[in-house]
C-alpha cells in the first residue's frame, strides 16, 4: 500500500483515509459492544440477586483495569507492533465478552471485567495514537471530530441493540463478541500502514501526565463529569420530581449534543494556533451550565436546550484535548502521552461518581450541581495557571 506523503517536519500533508477508517471503524465496533455490554451485565447481575454495592464494585473494575493497562500499552506496541497489539486486544476482548455467559459464579466476573476493559483500553489508546499520527496538523481537529462522532454513534447503538436482544440466553453475548471481532477486519487490512514505534519513550509514563497538562486535565474532568453525571443524573432528576421518562429524554438530548458538536468544535480548533483558550472556554461554560441546573430543573424545555449545548461542551473537552495532545507530541512520545491521556480519563471515571455521590449525601440534591461545577472549575484553574509556568511543552 502507498504510504502517505509527509512534509519536512515528518507530518502527513493530506488525510490518509485508509488508516483513519481502519482505526475509527475498529474502535467504533468496540464502542457498540461496550454500549451493549454495560446495561446487559448490570441487568443480569440484578436478576441474579447480587447486591447493588457488589454490582458497583464489579463495574469499578473497568476503571482499575484501564489505569493498569495504560502504562503497559506503549511497551506492548513497541515490542509487538501497533496493529498486532490491537488485534491481540480484540481477541482478548471478544473472548472475555462471551466468557461472561459461561461464568456462572459471580467472582469470575471480576477477572473477566479486568481482561475485557484492559483490552478495550489498549484499543482506545492505540486507535487514538494511530489517528493522531495519521492526521495532518491543519486537519487534526476535523479528523478527531469525525472519530468522536462515529464513536458516540457506536456507544448510542449499543443500548439500542440491548433493547432489541434482551438479556436472556447467549444471543446478546454472541452478538457482542462478533461485533468486537469485526474490528479485526479493518485493522488487518491497514496493518502495514499503522504507525511504527521504533524508539521507546524517553520519559517515565507518569511524566507524560504532567508534560501536556492542558490535555490530560481536560480528559480527567471529562471522565469525572461524564461518568458521574450520567450515572447520578437520573437520581438527581427523580429527587427533583421529574419522571423517569423525562430524565431519560434529557440524557438522550445531552447525547445528541455530544454527537452534534464534535465536528464543529474540531473545525474551530483547526483554525486556532493554540487550542487552550477553546478548552478553557468550554470548561467555563461547563461551570455555568452546572450551576444553572438547580434553577432550570423545573423548566423541562429550557433544561433540554441547556443540556444539548452543555453535552457538546463536556464531550468537546475530550476531542479538543486529544487534538491539543497530538499537536504537541509525535512518535513514541505521542503514544506514551495517549496512554497517559486514557489513564487520566480512567481516574476521572472512578473519581467522578464517588465525589458527586458523596456531595449529594453531604449537601443534598444541590451537591450534584456543585460537584460538577467543581470538576469544571478545577480545569479552569489549570488552564488559567498555564501562562505562569513555561515548560518546554505545555
Amino acid at each position: 500500500m502507498p504510504q502517505p506523503t509527509t512534509d519536512e517536519n515528518g507530518h502527513v500533508e493530506e488525510i490518509h483515509w485508509p488508516s483513519l477508517i481502519a482505526a475509527t471503524a475498529a474502535i467504533s465496533a468496540v464502542g457498540i459492544a461496550i454500549g451493549l455490554g454495560l446495561p446487559l451485565l448490570s441487568i443480569i447481575l440484578e436478576k441474579r440477586g447480587i447486591p447493588s454495592t457488589l454490582i458497583g464494585l464489579n463495574a469499578a473494575m473497568a476503571g482499575i483495569a484501564s489505569m493498569l493497562a495504560a502504562p503497559l500499552t506503549t511497551k506492548l506496541a513497541h515490542s509487538c507492533g501497533v496493529a498486532r497489539t490491537m488485534m491481540f486486544a480484540v481477541v482478548i476482548a471478544a473472548v472475555s465478552a462471551i466468557g461472561f455467559y459461561y461464568a456462572q459464579s459471580f467472582w469470575m466476573w471480576f477477572p473477566l471485567r479486568f481482561t475485557f476493559h484492559g483490552a478495550t483500553t489498549t484499543l482506545f489508546i492505540l486507535s487514538e495514537f494511530w489517528i493522531n499520527e495519521a492526521a495532518p496538523p491543519r486537519r487534526r481537529g476535523l479528523v478527531l471530530g469525525i472519530y468522536a462522532t462515529v464513536l458516540a454513534v457506536g456507544f448510542a447503538l449499543g443500548p439500542l441493540l440491548f433493547s432489541l436482544l434482551g438479556s436472556d440466553g447467549i444471543l446478546p453475548f454472541l452478538v457482542g463478541a462478533i461485533i468486537i471481532l469485526m474490528a479485526l477486519i479493518p485493522i488487518f487490512v491497514a496493518r502495514h500502514e499503522s504507525p511504527v514505534l521504533d524508539t521507546k519513550p524517553e520519559r517515565h509514563f507518569f511524566h507524560y501526565i504532567f508534560l501536556v497538562p492542558t490535555a490530560t486535565a481536560a480528559v480527567f474532568a471529562f471522565g469525572a463529569v461524564s461518568a458521574g453525571g450520567l450515572s447520578l443524573f437520573p437520581i438527581y432528576a427523580l429527587r427533583e420530581s421529574l419522571q423517569e421518562s423525562q430524565a431519560a429524554v434529557l440524557l438522550t438530548v445531552m447525547g445528541i449534543g455530544n454527537m452534534a458538536f464534535q465536528i464543529p468544535l474540531g473545525l474551530i480548533s483547526d483554525k486556532m494556533r493554540d487550542r487552550r483558550p477553546l478548552l478553557a472556554g468550554m470548561a467555563v461554560l461547563g461551570v455555568l451550565g452546572s450551576l444553572a441546573l438547580p434553577m432550570l430543573v423545573h423548566n423541562w424545555i429550557l433544561m433540554a436546550v441547556i443540556l444539548f449545548f452543555w453535552g457538546g461542551c463536556v464531550s468537546g473537552l475530550y476531542t479538543v484535548g486529544l487534538a491539543h495532545l497530538g499537536s504537541r507530541l509525535s512518535g513514541a512520545d505521542l503514544a506514551a502521552a495517549n496512554a497517559a491521556f486514557i489513564f487520566c480519563y480512567a481516574v476521572g471515571t472512578v473519581a467522578g461518581p464517588q465525589s458527586i455521590g458523596a456531595a449529594m449525601d453531604v449537601a443534598g440534591n444541590s451537591g450534584f450541581a456543585w460537584a460538577l461545577a467543581a470538576f469544571f472549575g478545577f480545569y479552569v484553574a489549570i488552564a488559567l495557571s498555564r501562562p505562569f509556568f513555561r515548560p518546554k511543552r505545555s
